[in-house]
């Protein structure tokens, strides 16, 4: 039939409660494909569908869009009667005379879904969003602020109306990625690309070598015991064989002293609930198991009697990754092994303030056990140790001696002797320093001072007296041998611009391996001999290992680094890399990222889908080393939190504003991205500077600052975010918290954007997004203008994002860029 100048193809399809539903479906498709008109628009309507499983009719209807036409697809569920669907085909019709795009949504139960013609503009009308059920008596008072909150009833992630509203939205999102032109050579090109070999820094325990590695696409990684660096080895250990869909992976490890008795920590589907399971030299699993462990170490007595790790004992819910149980009460335990984990010991807890937690080692000799103790996330935390050899084989709760009992500076255990521990601090040096504490008098003898250019990030033992240092210069990695007794600098091991991706050196070990990166190299594995010279000459540098990905070559890329003024001018570093000679006229797509938080330095890695992007969307890849992380020291993380936080934003918002004057890109080609912290930076931004962005990418983002402490581990973001419980915390947190400032621009839009969750991610509950997503739309749908797609992808059995499946790593790049392809009108190049 014909409506004005649009082909429009009707399908109704009456559904009853039959269980061949889903071949009542399939016959339709199967219908519709030998049917030869071409057409323009799809109306698919569904008859009598409530129950029917919402994703099959996305499928369904996808799938005759695909055969009938490229640029429409409108579906209908659950229409009650045949006068309903004839009323609304009419209404339809007539509307395709005057709009070249619309959606429509009248109710829960039912959606429509349009997409325009032009596909270097596409568009979705606000009202085919979900409409979400308001609780209007959901009010709080923050120090005599009121502030609704109707969408709380979304932080019960197993109430069937949060599953309901996730199914609305997964069901909007997935048919519009899928429609990408270039959506099958993207995912075949980057897991063509993905295959290739990768290999971790070797380790020497015991008599054997180990190593991770995998062969290209494998969905984790397999452990290798090997008996000389240069051989393949066998499989150890293979997380690959413990689930069918790879979401098994191996989150902790610690080796016994003597390199018997492997201890690895299992995650299953992306929590950061870890099982503690028990493997010896032999490959053959021990019977002990240790359940409930969370944000722990792993560390075992010299004897092999058992190990020391953390958990929260008060946890009353599920430890699958869905329960969002406040966590508090962080305790370090001890299991003895042979004896069932219901038995383990308390070691040491605070209960003098429940956000503390906790992390317990024991230094490589045995001799003492040192526990570290920190307010949540925040740097600074107190230093203690215990002599293990007091215990006499007995352990019980401990009172250890204090080293530094003062939250007044970060404290590290590197080293000690007979009378003294060496610290790295920056206490009163802000780029950190290495001191020598004596355990007699607490006297203080400085090692390696301060320098006060570039931050020391850490420093190894090694070789008996020599010391390992590793500098940030610049947000590049440079390594340097010293003197472990004097401090003094022997020698430096020459690097290029890049960092360190591991590291592997102990004072009772001659040999020392490390991994080297940068944005253009993939993984180079070093080995040096400290023991083939004397001290003061500096040992040959042997490359072991050189990851290469076929069809890449580092050659054909560029990479510059320059420092960008911020608002209260500030020299902020970027880098920008891109293909050789990309020609900057102010065209490009262009990817931003940023993290700036929580004392992370972000440093260069290597990252295949961002070459795809680069060699196939003739990209700029943008990475701003804002404030709030740690590549210039601690003053330049504490110049990005808590009430200093807008200066991340500001950071961020300048790099866009510099790329876009220096001809980089526009701000239709702009693209900005974000995970975790991340996801708050790129969300803040893109409420305070819409027009600065084309599409926005957020991925697990912390949306809520006014009750992220509330769930799991939020509780330990107060030091960085501050308490919107205390007054003058809530007034700076208030001002910027993504949730609360949704204000579309007037006259303006809104940037595409893609919000990314997971249904397992018990650090960022999921309620973040959820909710942020519904404020969004009910914003949106009283903004006239706002056309530009507002989507999210939430994703099942995944979480925060480690240990993530190769498979369902390479389905969310394939999404993303899915996404940025059709909202930016991106051209691939072959």
């Amino acid at each position: 039939m014909k409506n004005g100048q649009v082909s429009v193809c009707l399908f109704v399809v009456k559904i009853d409660q039959s269980p061949r539903v889903a071949h009542r479906i399939y016959l339709c498709c199967q219908t519709s494909s030998r049917i030869t008109c071409s057409c323009e628009a799809v109306i698919f309507v569904v008859k009598d569908g409530l129950r029917v499983n919402r994703f099959l009719l996305v499928k369904c209807a996808y799938d005759l869009c695909n055969v009938l036409c490229k640029n429409h697809i409108i579906m209908y569920t659950c229409i009650e009667s045949q006068s309903t669907v004839l009323r609304r085909c009419v209404d339809m019709l007539s509307f395709l005379n005057f709009a070249s795009y619309v959606l429509t949504r009248r109710s829960p139960a039912w959606h429509r879904m349009r997409y325009s013609l032009a596909a270097s503009s596409i568009k979705i009308h606000p009202s085919v969003y979900p409409t979400p059920r308001r609780d209007e008596s959901i009010v709080d008072n923050f120090h005599g602020t009121m502030v609704p909150d109707p969408y709380r009833w979304m932080e019960d992630p197993d109430a069937e109306e949060t599953r309901q509203f996730v199914d609305e939205l997964n069901a909007i999102s997935e048919p519009f990625i899928a429609q990408a032109p270039s959506r099958e050579k993207l995912r075949a090109r980057l897991t063509e690309l993905w295959d290739y070999e990768k290999y971790s820094c070797p380790s020497k325990r015991g008599d054997f070598y180990y190593y991770s590695y995998n062969s290209g696409l494998q969905n984790q990684y397999v452990i290798y015991q090997q008996k000389n660096v240069f051989e393949r080895g066998e499989i150890f250990l293979d997380p690959n064989t413990l689930s069918a869909d790879g979401t098994t992976f191996l989150r902790s490890s610690a080796w016994t002293k003597d390199g018997s008795i492997f201890a690895y920590g299992l995650s299953e589907k992306g929590s950061d609930w870890v099982t503690v399971k028990f493997r010896g030299v032999d490959k053959q699993d021990l019977d002990d198991t240790i359940t409930g462990v969370k944000h722990s170490t792993l560390s075992w007595m010299k004897d092999k009697s058992g190990l020391f790790y953390c958990k929260y004992p008060d946890h009353k819910t599920a430890i699958d990754g869905t329960s969002v149980e406040k966590h508090e009460n962080h305790s370090l335990y001890f299991h003895r092994m042979g004896t069932d984990c219901k038995d383990d010991v308390l070691v040491y807890d605070r209960r003098d303030c429940s956000n503390f937690m906790i992390g317990g080692t024991v230094t490589e000799d045995g001799r003492y056990l040192i526990i570290d103790v920190s307010r949540g996330c925040d740097p600074y935390n107190m230093l203690y140790y215990y002599d293990l050899s007091s215990m006499n084989g007995s352990i019980g709760k401990i009172n250890p001696t204090p080293l530094f009992d003062k939250l007044d500076a970060k404290y590290e255990y590197v080293d000690h002797d007979d009378d003294s521990m060496l610290i790295q601090t920056n206490h009163n040096a802000p780029m950190f320093k290495l001191i020598r504490v004596s355990l007699k008098d607490k006297s203080v003898k400085e090692v390696v001072p301060e320098n006060s250019r570039n931050k020391l990030d850490w420093a190894t033992p090694v070789a008996n007296d020599r010391l390992v240092l590793c500098y940030i210069e610049d947000v590049k990695d440079a390594l340097y041998v010293h003197d472990l007794n004097t401090g003094s600098r022997l020698y430096s091991i020459p690097l290029k611009v890049g960092s360190i991706s591991g590291f592997f050196g102990k004072k009772t070990h001659t040999e020392m391996f490390f991994g080297f990166e940068s944005f253009t190299v993939p993984t180079i594995i070093y080995g040096l001999d400290f023991g083939s010279v004397d001290k003061t000459t500096t040992p040959e540098v042997k490359e072991l290992r050189r990851v290469r990905v076929p069809g890449m070559d580092e050659k054909d890329f560029a990479v510059e680094q320059v420092f960008y003024e911020s608002k209260d001018k500030t020299k902020v570093p970027m880098y920008i890399i891109s293909l050789k000679g990309a020609p900057r006229n102010g065209e490009a797509f262009t990817l931003l990222n940023g993290y700036g938080g929580f004392n992370v330095s972000d440093m260069p890695y290597f990252s295949v889908s961002r070459l795809l992007l680069m060699k196939h969307f003739r990209a700029f890849i943008a990475c701003a080393n804002l404030r709030g992380g740690c590549e210039y020291g601690e003053n330049w993380h504490m110049s990005g939190m808590r009430e200093k936080k807008q200066n991340v934003f500001d950071d961020f918002i300048a790099a866009a504003e510099y790329l876009i004057k220096n001809r980089y890109t526009n701000s239709k080609r702009l693209a900005i991205h974000g995970g975790s912290n991340g996801g708050l930076l790129v969300a803040a931004c893109s409420q305070q500077r819409p027009e600065l962005y084309g599409a926005v990418l957020n991925r697990v983002g912390v949306m809520d600052m006014l009750r992220f402490h509330k769930f799991t581990v939020g509780g330990a973001w107060v030091p960085e975010y501050g308490n919107p419980d205390v007054e003058k915390d809530f007034k700076f947190i208030y001002k910027y918290s993504p949730l609360h400032n949704i204000r579309f621009p007037e006259g303006g839009q809104w940037p595409s954007t893609l919000l990314m969750t997971a249904d397992h991610d018990d650090r960022v509950v999921p309620s973040h997004t959820l909710k942020y997503a519904a404020t969004l739309y009910e914003k949106a749908k009283l903004h006239e203008p706002q056309t530009n797609p507002l989507l999210v992808r939430v994703e099942v059995k995944a979480g925060h994002g480690a240990g993530k499946p190769t498979a369902k790593v390479i389905a969310e790049v394939v999404d993303m860029y899915s996404f940025l392809q059709r909202v930016l009108n991106i051209e691939w190049k072959d």
